[in-house]
């Protein structure tokens, strides 16, 4: 069994118990798993009970014990943020012993094990139940990335970033051009686009909040990462 822990502060890591966060509409569980301290999400309607997985990034069995306990509907849709092995050494055996289809951007879809059923792009949305999630193509820290963005029924925004953005910076990239692509993707798309109360999911390690992060964004550029 899972142990979930319901005082939610969004920090998970290695053998802890997973966290889960309850908000108007919607119930996202998070869960630390791997030796790279992958978060892996589940992202539930509360008024259905149908549920998107996010990164199915390690730990088949403990992702699998999650679904079976939180969602006894299983999974509509497991989506991958990117192409990072860290990110879906599960997915191919979460996909198979769930039946549910899988769904990644074109441009990171070909080295992940399974081929996406549903590829994703730019201002696609994905349904769960009663909740609309959109997609946002970030381009930089691989060609890409996509970050998920679930508004709550209060209004609040809930973004799942992957490795695009995290406390204190944005992912890593390798070349000048790409962390300068990957700064103006997230500063335009997200910090120009959502109020200072957004929350960020990220990839790996803990949450935080748009608000958090906007001062730093002169001092990402000028460093250079």
């Amino acid at each position: 069994m899972i142990t979930i822990d319901t005082s939610y502060t969004g920090h998970v890591s290695a053998g802890s118990a997973a966290q889960r966060r309850e908000v108007p509409g919607a119930r996202v569980t998070k869960m630390s798993v791997g030796p790279m301290d992958n978060n892996t999400y589940l992202v539930q309607c509360t008024a259905t009970g149908d549920a998107l997985l996010i990164d199915a990034a390690n730990e088949a069995d403990r992702i699998l014990e999650l679904i079976e306990q939180e969602t006894p509907g299983g999974v509509g849709l497991i989506v991958t943020t990117h192409q990072h092995a860290d990110h879906w050494q599960a997915l191919a055996a979460v996909a198979a012993a769930t039946g549910a289809p899988t769904a990644a951007h074109s441009l990171d879809a070909e080295p992940l094990p399974v081929p996406p059923q549903r590829i994703l792009a730019e201002g696609d949305t994905v349904s769960v139940g009663e909740l609309t999630l959109e997609v946002v193509h970030l381009v930089g820290h691989t060609p890409g990335s996509v970050t998920l963005v679930l508004t709550d029924g209060s209004g609040r925004t809930h973004l799942f970033t992957g490795d695009c953005l995290f406390p204190g910076g944005i992912g890593k990239t390798w070349r000048p051009e790409d962390f300068t692509t990957l700064l103006a993707d997230v500063t335009t798309k997200l910090f120009d686009c959502f109020r200072d109360d957004t929350v960020v999911y990220p990839g790996h390690g803990d949450d935080t909040t748009l608000g958090a992060e906007r001062p730093q964004l002169a001092e990402w550029e000028s460093r250079g990462w």
